[in-house]
């Protein structure tokens, strides 16, 4: 039974979710913007969050953990060098999920925001 075992039914075969949802949450950090789907923007969310509250500790085995979630050296270093440092002081809620009016032209999705919060 699934019970208690939610994930974000995105479409798609577990490996390419894992690797949407690191894509995503790359560009989440290198943008600090992102427009997506709002069903996409949910599944990323936690993803970000738990990346940004082990950066705000910079040592060397949570660069590497991040690495290890995000595989690639430019969004770590960003992550660590600039966006952790923002949010030192602050206990959680470091994205924003904001709710678009139209659809997407083809499909009609709901589409939305996720913003890091300044």
């Amino acid at each position: 039974m699934r019970h208690q075992r939610r994930k974000y039914r995105i479409g798609t075969t577990p490996s390419h979710r894992k690797s949407l949802v690191r894509n995503l949450a790359v560009e989440v950090i290198e943008h600090e913007q992102i427009k997506t789907t709002h069903v996409k923007c949910k599944a990323i969310r936690p993803v970000v969050e738990k990346l940004i509250t082990l950066a705000k500790n910079d040592t060397v085995a949570n660069r590497r953990l991040a690495f290890r979630k995000l595989n690639n050296k430019d969004a770590v270093k960003k992550l660590f060098e600039e966006v952790a440092p923002k949010f030192k002081e602050r206990a959680g809620g470091y994205t924003r999920i904001l709710k678009l009016a139209d659809g997407r032209v083809g499909d009609n999705s709901k589409m939305g925001i996720i913003a890091l919060v300044d």
